[in-house]
């Protein structure tokens, strides 16, 4: 079930229906927040930070192939840069010219290409365990692009996994064996009920399955240093400690400090700290939404 103050929200968009979940701002000039979820999560992933946040207008989409939102058409691929048209649009059918930008994971670093490339909408940007995107070395690109390649293949009239009950679905979840990253039954019962769709015989992930491709084509560490580097906007980066193995404290340390206007804080956590400690994670977030900008 959604928060207090949260309500299911569809909008139709030229890729699709998209789903979500958003708060009951209380005023009509709140400020405009667009939270983006990490890889196969869902809106749910914000539900507990919701309850923590107070005087803003927040919007938690199902990006497309997640949760209860479209999946892409037949032989589409979900491209990272092309989410950044994706998130546009939901703004767009929104009505919203400039907003400001929350993300985590996967959502932080679409929030990051979306605030390098159009600093005329984003007004503020808050990433939580991602900035920038996952680098390849350029020795990769050929061999990254024929795995990709021939996963898409394979997965052509693959049959999905049946969960005889929610409690399975949740279980593996939790272990996992989806994403790499584990998360307490709680919070994993939050993304498994928005996530899952009955079958016959029990149920699947909502998920697209075209989602868990191999990418097939990634930028390099120094284009994603030009790319947070084109961020204007003020930014808060929140980073988890320990740091996960594919962007170690280092590496996020420089690219934080790339920023125009950018900080960082760091709290004792797992990769879904905004689930499992949302007060913390709200108070460090604090007015960053709702302060005046400065003159």
């Amino acid at each position: 079930m959604p928060a207090r103050g949260l309500h299911e929200f569809a909008l139709d968009t030229r890729l699709g229906r998209i789903a979500g979940l958003r708060s009951t701002p209380g005023a009509a000039d709140a400020p405009r927040v667009l939270a983006l979820h990490g890889w196969l999560d869902n809106a749910a992933s914000f539900v507990p930070l919701a309850r923590h946040l107070h005087g803003i207008d927040l919007v938690a989409p199902d990006l497309p192939g997640h949760g209860a939102s479209a999946h892409f058409p037949e032989g589409a691929d979900y491209s990272f840069a092309g989410a950044v048209n994706s998130v546009l649009d939901i703004a767009d059918a929104l009505g919203w010219d400039r907003f400001h930008l929350l993300g985590h994971s996967m959502g932080a670093g679409i929030s990051s290409l979306v605030a390098a490339a159009c600093p005329q909408r984003v007004e503020r940007f808050l990433a939580i365990e991602a900035l920038g995107a996952l680098a390849e070395t350029p020795e990769r690109t050929v061999g990254r692009m024929r795995e990709a390649i021939a996963s898409t293949r394979a997965l052509q009239g693959k049959s999905l996994r049946v969960f005889p009950d929610v409690a399975v679905a949740i279980r593996a979840r939790m272990s996992a064996t989806i994403t790499g990253n584990s998360i307490a039954e709680p919070f994993a019962r939050l993304l498994v009920e928005r996530g899952v769709v009955p079958v016959e015989g029990g149920f699947i992930w909502s998920t697209d399955p075209r989602l868990t491709l191999p990418t097939y084509i990634r930028m390099t560490e120094p284009q994603i240093r030009a790319l947070v580097q084109g961020i204007e906007c003020p930014t808060r980066v929140i980073f988890a400690d320990p740091a996960q193995p594919y962007l170690p404290d280092a590496l996020r340390r420089e690219r934080v400090a790339l920023l125009q206007q950018g900080e960082l804080i760091v709290l004792d956590g797992g990769h879904h700290l905004h689930m499992e400690q949302p007060e913390t994670v709200a108070a460090a977030i604090g007015d960053f939404f709702t302060r005046p900008a400065a003159l």
